[in-house]
């Protein structure tokens, strides 16, 4: 293993280091580096060979031997890691564990050899990060496409600088597509000519909006491509790039072959013969659809993504904020309604955050559900969270992981009228304890400012247990309130529901003698 740490391990030095992990469905890759005046410098890269996706069913489960060859390599990623703090560490699983339906499982297993948790992000946030990797590796003047072919999917996308115009992810990769078509290594033109087609069948939905957006310059990244291309220069065919003609005559190259294990060419390692032909059939019908008449390989891929984002964060540059921004133009949400709700959920947050033990990340959660819990209005003011949650979850909102968007979604699908309990998701990354605190606290905020007023609500205290909260409010202040105070009760009852205790003093001494009703609106759905 490479040694890669310095002699000083102040926590200075400790807290400049930074690391991105990308679990991927052939191999697993890390890569730690420091931020040194401002910009990045890599430290260290390290890959280890695991094939997630050769151990997943057709039932898409993931079998106990891949699950053990998984683990077995994140615990070697966590002795690495022992310098890094926790925090600068970033883990992104693709598409196996987004694909396998036993994943939170090996999640699971995982923590006990692997103290960092594991974001498994969408095909289209994969495709931003390796976007961004190549963005900010080499600079480049125009618009340019980016290519890179997985284990288990293949992912496009088109910018220029490092703004991405498309994201697109294809469920065909090298490992999935050899299993299918090429078993066993075995090569034939009948199995070269199905890989393509099945390939250029997957590629049909992007082809239109890809060639009518455009670029200057393709690029390709990772291994599969990598290896392509040194295979190119090596039999000195181009001293740089890839043209279909290149990748024709090395289709009919190894079609001469009976066997890619018997293969001996240059630029192609052991580990990659298997995965050969199906990386190459690929890339054929990727250049016959979409017109690509050169690629130029980069050094740069999802994990350097990933670190270039964690720097931008470091300067309080979350791509996250940009999202949210961009939902609000989107679908006209009223920011001053966003404003007040947000102010009133973050006030109660930070009262009760030592006392709940919440962090900052989960601060900017709520406060991102705060700002959008409205945002389904434009469908119909009926059900809106309903609508809203639908939104939520099905958006492409860059900078989010899928249980960060899942999360939102399920705050803002509950933040009124009846909870139900089959509708808040389970999650890795957050407990259930955490879900129904930030729930409470999105309800509440939402349900003191029905009004819509600036100068409404008094000043909010607030204590906190666990599962309990006490709503301290002025006595004399509720005794004007008759209809919040019979919200009030009646959120008690919600939250009764999911074994929370909500207590507001006072509450019975102001309502009034008849039952109160829940101004939210009586028709749950």
């Amino acid at each position: 293993m490479t040694h890669w740490t310095s002699t000083d391990t102040t926590e200075t030095q400790k807290a400049a280091y930074m690391a991105a992990v990308d679990l991927g469905s052939n191999s697993f890759h890390m890569v730690i580096a420091r931020v040194v005046d401002g910009a990045l410098q890599l430290l260290h890269r390290e890959k280890q060979k695991v094939q997630l996706a050769e151990g997943l069913t057709e039932d898409l489960l993931l079998t106990e031997e891949a699950m053990l060859r998984g683990l077995a390599v994140l615990s070697q990623f966590a002795d690495t890691l022992k310098p890094v703090p926790t925090e600068s560490v970033r883990v992104i699983a693709t598409y196996t564990l987004r694909r396998a339906k036993n994943s939170a499982m090996f999640l699971r297993r995982a923590q006990a050899v692997f103290p960092f948790p594991v974001e498994v992000i969408s095909g289209q946030e994969e495709a931003r990060f390796i976007y961004q990797g190549v963005a900010h590796f080499e600079h480049y003047q125009g618009r340019r496409l980016v290519m890179d072919i997985g284990g288990g999917s293949t992912e496009f996308a088109i910018g220029e600088g490092f703004l991405p115009i498309r994201l697109a992810s294809r469920n065909m990769g090298c490992v999935s597509y050899a299993q299918f078509h090429f078993p066993n290594g075995r090569i034939s033109a009948k199995k070269f000519e199905r890989a393509i087609l099945q390939a250029e069948q997957e590629l049909e939905p992007i082809v239109s909006a890809y060639r009518e957006t455009g670029w200057q310059q393709a690029v390709g990244t990772s291994g599969t491509i990598k290896t392509i291309r040194d295979m190119i220069t090596g039999l000195g065919w181009h001293p740089a790039c890839i043209e279909l003609e290149h990748l024709l005559q090395l289709k009919d190259l190894l079609i001469a072959q009976e066997n890619s294990l018997q293969l001996d060419l240059p630029g192609l390692a052991d580990d990659r013969k298997l995965l050969i032909c199906s990386g190459l059939a690929i890339l054929i019908a990727a250049f016959n659809m979409l017109g690509i008449s050169q690629m130029y390989y980069v050094d740069a891929a999802l994990r350097e993504g990933v670190l270039y984002e964690m720097s931008d964060r470091l300067h309080h540059h979350d791509i996250r904020e940009h999202t949210i921004q961009s939902l609000i133009k989107r679908y006209s949400i009223d920011t001053s309604q966003a404003d007040r709700v947000r102010g009133t959920a973050l006030e109660l947050f930070a009262q009760l955050r030592h006392s709940w033990q919440l962090t900052d990340e989960l601060a900017d959660l709520l406060s991102w559900a705060a700002t959008v819990y409205e945002i389904g209005l434009h469908i119909n003011s009926s059900s809106v969270q309903r609508h809203s949650s639908y939104i939520l979850k099905n958006a492409n909102l860059p900078g989010f992981n899928q249980e960060q968007q899942q999360l939102i979604a399920t705050l803002v699908r509950s933040h009124r009228r009846k909870i139900k309990t089959e509708e808040l998701s389970q999650f890795y990354l957050y407990s259930s304890s955490t879900v129904v605190a930030l729930l409470v606290l999105l309800r509440l905020a939402v349900l003191l400012n029905q009004k819509r007023r600036n100068d409404f609500l008094p000043e909010l205290k607030a204590q906190g247990k666990p599962q309990q909260l006490t709503l301290l409010l002025p006595k004399e202040w509720l005794e004007q309130q008759a209809l919040l105070v019979a919200d009030l009760q009646q959120e008690q009852l919600h939250l009764k529901k999911i074994a929370f205790v909500l207590d507001c003093p006072y509450l019975t001494e102001c309502s009034l003698q008849s039952p109160g009703c829940d101004s939210s609106g009586a028709d749950e759905e």
